[in-house]
């Protein structure tokens, strides 16, 4: 096993779901069935984004994309896959994260270029904890590119509480509320505390419990009292985001005019964060008590 770096891209012609499976034609198979039962880490170029480095996710297995001849799906465990509270960016204070990417010489290598690749130890230990806010700069001294740490067992430990449930929780809030500007998506109301807290929360569309991700298109920014009704059933979103609402609601006259008056949701600005309809027909067929 080894873990490895998987490149995706917003405009990508491939059938990527990130949370589901990565596709990958059959120049990499040999690489990428390095990573079955170990971690990859996602990343987006900056030519194609901005993100960096992501997400965290664990290959299950490899198999043949019974849609395209000569293409392989690396199919993600479920409930692996985990959105970094921060994304990384490939460089840092002038240095490059990856060190891997870089040749005898210290440049950039064509290894950089590569969809699918190797990742050492130390690289994604000290990416995935970069990813958290609350480390210190784990970044290797300037002129240190020749050296190799050992981590250390606290490193690694600390980097594997990022897919724990209350980090998780925190990176999807902070994720899914910067997506809907802190504003809730079906009242529109926007309150920010003394604090600077948001009272919206982030609720998930196909729930924890269900294997549903951490993922920015399976959330959406909700206030308190619609969340509550969200999660009960009691309010869902058609594919095209129309507000439904169940006649098992004792005050409906209250709720409507609660909501948003156009009765549709609001959306992200960016295209990519709004809710995918994979988890908007989740909801309705198993939660929505219409």
């Amino acid at each position: 096993m080894a873990k490895g770096v998987f490149v995706i891209r917003a405009d990508s012609p491939y059938d990527d779901q990130p949370e589901i499976h990565y596709q990958f034609p059959a120049q990499y198979l040999s690489r990428a069935s390095q990573f079955v039962g170990d971690w990859i880490l996602y990343y987006e170029p900056v030519k194609a984004g901005a993100r960096g480095y992501h997400a965290v996710a664990k290959v299950q297995q490899i198999v043949p994309d019974p849609t395209l001849p000569k293409h392989y799906l690396a199919l993600i465990e479920p409930g692996s896959y985990a959105t970094f509270e921060n994304d990384v960016p490939f460089r840092l204070e002038g240095q490059l994260v990856e060190r891997g990417v870089l040749n005898e010489q210290g440049r950039i290598s064509g290894r950089a270029q590569a969809a699918v690749r190797p990742i050492s130890d130390d690289d994604f230990y000290r990416i995935t904890l970069l990813s958290s806010r609350d480390v210190p700069n784990l970044l290797p001294r300037s002129g240190a590119f020749g050296e190799e740490h050992t981590p250390l067992e606290a490193d690694r430990d600390r980097a594997l509480i990022l897919t724990s449930r209350a980090v998780r929780d925190r990176a999807f809030r902070r994720r899914v509320l910067d997506a809907y500007d802190c504003r809730c998506a079906l009242t529109g109301l926007k309150f920010i505390n003394g604090g600077g807290r948001a009272e919206a929360e982030a609720a998930h569309i196909r729930s924890v419990e269900a294997n549903g991700p951490d993922i920015v298109t399976n959330g959406i920014a909700l206030s308190g009292t619609v969340h509550w009704m969200f999660d009960r059933g009691l309010i869902s979103l058609s594919n095209d985001l129309e507000i439904l609402l169940s006649r098992k609601i004792n005050d409906i006259e209250g709720v409507r005019k609660l909501i948003n008056p156009q009765g549709v949701a609001r959306l992200p600005v960016d295209a990519a964060w709004r809710p995918h309809p994979r988890y908007l027909s989740w909801h309705r067929e198993h939660c929505f008590d219409e």
